[in-house]
């Protein structure tokens, strides 16, 4: 069994879903399809959820009103029959119903949860009526019968890959599964969410959990690139990654794959495929245990980086001294990306502020504190980068003008990574484009 995910561009117009129905009949072997909402919807429905904490009950009703009309000529353009229509419509407008009623009720975090999960559950009927109209046979099976999170917003894998099963096996002769990306159940059997981009994390905990042939990630780009194609000129695909440089490449940065989605398929050893709605024959990007090959292969950044530093002169040499920094972000469940130190500080970067002001205070008896915000992590990526001859100095040759403010080099054999301020971002990729890669 395979499993296939599309995000949202590539189900985000009615050609487009009609594209997929096609992708996903190329071949005769079983599959799960994981579908993204349409492309806008989760936005919209974070619009609408925005508007009622707000108590804008008018505004979020005129939201509702615009996203059913652009639903309604949605069914118009996916659909030919009146049956099929009429089906779709009193489907689609059960959720409207409910987005009507949720203007009437008190507004809380649960609720808003459960708005944001109209966009997959739509999505997902949507794309069921258009097989059935086609006579493709198929079934959908509902993310919120085994997709879970635990009381630390964690995936049980065992749990997810017992509950899938038990379905499974009732509906063996079922070719095609239909599915929703991003949404499951929490700890309390409520309606959650995977967060944003959660759909390839979904696809990934599927595969692991039915030991899937692969796990084809289908997108609007034809496979990971070894730099951003928004900001640099030229670019072009990477054939193959090993899971660890996958990883480190969406942890810091790369929009095509979400950070959580690698570990899954990593642990079952599930060959992960990066592949083009767009351009379905492209070989796009493989990625298995084995990288294929030695020395750089990508650049990603991540933005909306804080830099804290911790200056101490008495305490850095003490005892101790570390083990009482990194407690105080782990009490705040705040991740380090970076680390680097020197005879009188220590300097760490993190990717949110929720905490930050509790952060700072509890830092402030360790010594004189300081922070830079708008900072961006570049990471050079690739196996074994740290051994390959001459990386390191093109590198650092490259960033001639650009003011990095840490490195962090040796902690993995698959990545080097600066930090430059935000400003720097665009000016850096490119010149590591052109100095790496030879590329302009």
């Amino acid at each position: 069994m395979k499993i296939m995910k599309f995000g949202g561009t590539s189900v985000g117009k009615p050609e487009r879903m009609h594209q997929v129905a096609d992708l996903i009949t190329r071949d005769q072997e079983n599959k799960i399809v994981v579908l993204s909402a349409l492309s806008g919807t989760t936005n919209t429905l974070v619009s609408i959820g925005d508007a009622l904490a707000a108590g804008k009950k008018q505004e979020a009703a005129d939201i509702i009103a615009n996203l059913k009309s652009h639903y309604d000529l949605f069914i118009e353009n996916l659909l030919q029959t009146t049956a099929a229509r009429n089906k779709a419509a009193q489907l689609i407008g059960e959720h409207f119903e409910f987005m009507q009623i949720i203007l009437k009720i008190s507004f809380n975090e649960a609720l808003n949860k459960d708005i944001l999960a109209q966009g997959e559950l739509m999505s997902t009927k949507l794309f069921s009526c258009y097989l059935e109209e086609k006579g493709i046979l198929h079934e959908l099976l509902p993310a919120l019968d085994f997709m879970s999170i635990d009381a630390n917003d964690e995936p049980p894998l065992d749990l997810i890959r017992q509950k899938l099963t038990t379905i499974l096996q009732q509906k063996e002769s079922t070719p095609i599964f239909i599915t929703q990306g991003y949404i499951c159940r929490n700890a309390r059997g409520e309606v959650d969410n995977l967060k944003r981009g959660g759909s390839d994390y979904s696809a990934s905990l599927i595969a692991a959990a039915v030991q899937a042939s692969v796990c084809e990630i289908w997108t609007d780009i034809d496979g990971m690139h070894n730099n951003d194609p928004r900001v640099v000129g030229k670019t072009v695909p990477v054939e193959q990654l090993s899971f660890d440089e996958a990883a480190e490449l969406a942890y810091f940065g790369a929009k095509i794959l979400h950070p959580a989605s690698i570990w899954p398929a990593q642990v079952t050893k599930v060959p992960v495929k990066l592949l083009n709605t767009m351009q379905p024959d492209a070989k796009g990007t493989l990625i298995v245990e084995e990288a294929g090959s030695v020395g750089a292969k990508a650049v990603a950044a991540k933005d909306g980086i804080i830099a804290v530093k911790i200056k101490s002169s008495r305490m850095l040499l003490a005892y101790g001294f570390l083990r009482k920094i990194f407690e105080v972000f782990e009490k705040y469940r705040t991740p380090i990306d970076m680390i680097t130190t020197s005879e009188v500080a220590v300097s760490v970067t993190i990717d949110s502020d929720l905490h930050l002001s509790q952060i700072l205070r509890e830092l402030d008896p360790l010594g004189t504190v300081e922070i830079d915000r708008d900072q961006t992590i570049v990471s050079v990526v690739g196996n074994e980068i740290a051994k390959t001859d001459k990386i390191l100095s093109r590198l650092f040759e490259s960033l001639e003008g650009v003011p990095v403010r840490m490195v962090s080099y040796g902690g993995s054999p698959h990545n080097v990574s600066l930090l430059v301020p935000s400003d720097y971002k665009k000016q850096t990729l490119q010149v590591l484009n052109k100095g790496i890669f030879g590329l302009e």
